[in-house]
């Protein structure tokens, strides 16, 4: 497995190499009146790097808004703010008979399905 990385992190290289070398051609970006000039190939992989940067970004602004809505409903309710308000009021415990959905689930489980 780890010769199969490198081999594969050389021919990602290999590509790449290949592409810098045919997109050497001058550009210019104009950009809110401002020109900028450089190889072809800068410009196509900035452009690349800003779009991870922005999709990463918003993935992870996403992600941090899904993990407060569903982790607090995961907790059943938010934890009292004081150690003396959860002294004051005592804790329900319920025993709920399993439902059919979650053995079969935990069936699977077992199985490794």
């Amino acid at each position: 497995m780890k010769y199969f990385l490198w081999l594969l992190r050389t021919v990602i290289f290999l590509i790449l190499l290949v592409f810098a070398l045919y997109n050497r051609h001058e550009a210019t970006v104009n950009f809110f009146g401002y020109s900028w000039h450089s190889p072809l190939v800068l410009v196509i992989l900035a452009a690349f790097a800003l779009g991870l940067i922005v999709g990463a970004l918003g993935m992870w602004s996403l992600r941090r808004r899904h993990r407060r809505r569903h982790g607090a409903a995961a907790a059943g309710q938010t934890a009292p703010s004081s150690p003396a308000a959860s002294a004051a009021t005592p804790a329900a415990v319920t025993v709920s008979e399993p439902d059919a959905e979650a053995s079969e689930l935990s069936a699977a489980r077992r199985h490794g399905l």
